[in-house]
């Protein structure tokens, strides 16, 4: 297996977090969840959860998932969207680095077999959960524009799609 394959390939692609079921996870020995906020779960611009959103996270507990918000975004932002859920978070993560993932494991005592990553960002989310040996899960962006800072990281995870799809590894259209 190439090197970028080993830590840039998500395990798995959909089109949202809604199609991530917790009878799917359930089955894989799944406990947890580590999700990235901005334009996984909702718009970067959108400062709540939507009504889909909290009903996704409300399944998740109904199932015995534990679920911490884990974002590059500042303190602000993500304890305005993850308070109001009663949901763990952990805000200037510096993904790709490991070291919330593994905070966040630590807080909610599963290991990283347990856990799945979920995330709209090859260069973050993925990179950091296939670096650190999660399960990742990656989702097509909520909104089709970013915040200027993400910007060059979309440019730079559409040229490793394009080479992972020419090379056969993926399937999936987006």
């Amino acid at each position: 297996m190439s090197i970028l394959k080993k830590y840039l390939m998500p395990s798995q692609y959909v089109k949202s977090v809604f199609e991530i079921k917790a009878e799917d996870l359930k089955a894989r020995g799944v406990k947890a969840i580590i999700t990235d906020l901005d334009n996984t779960l909702v718009g970067w611009d959108v400062e709540l959860a939507t009504e889909e959103v909290i009903a996704w996270f409300n399944q998740m507990a109904e199932a015995g998932i534990k679920i911490t918000i884990v974002s590059n975004n500042n303190e602000t932002r993500v304890a305005a969207f993850a308070t109001p859920l009663k949901v763990d978070y952990i805000f200037n993560a510096r993904k790709p680095m490991g070291q919330a993932f593994k905070k966040a494991t630590k807080a909610m005592a599963v290991t990283p077999d347990e856990t799945v990553v979920i995330g709209d960002q090859m260069m973050t989310d993925v990179l950091a959960a296939n670096s650190n040996g999660f399960y990742s899960i990656m989702v097509v962006p909520v909104k089709s524009n970013d915040e200027w800072k993400t910007k060059v990281n979309r440019m730079m995870e559409r040229r490793f799609l394009a080479y992972f799809k020419r090379k056969g590894y993926i399937n999936w259209e987006e």
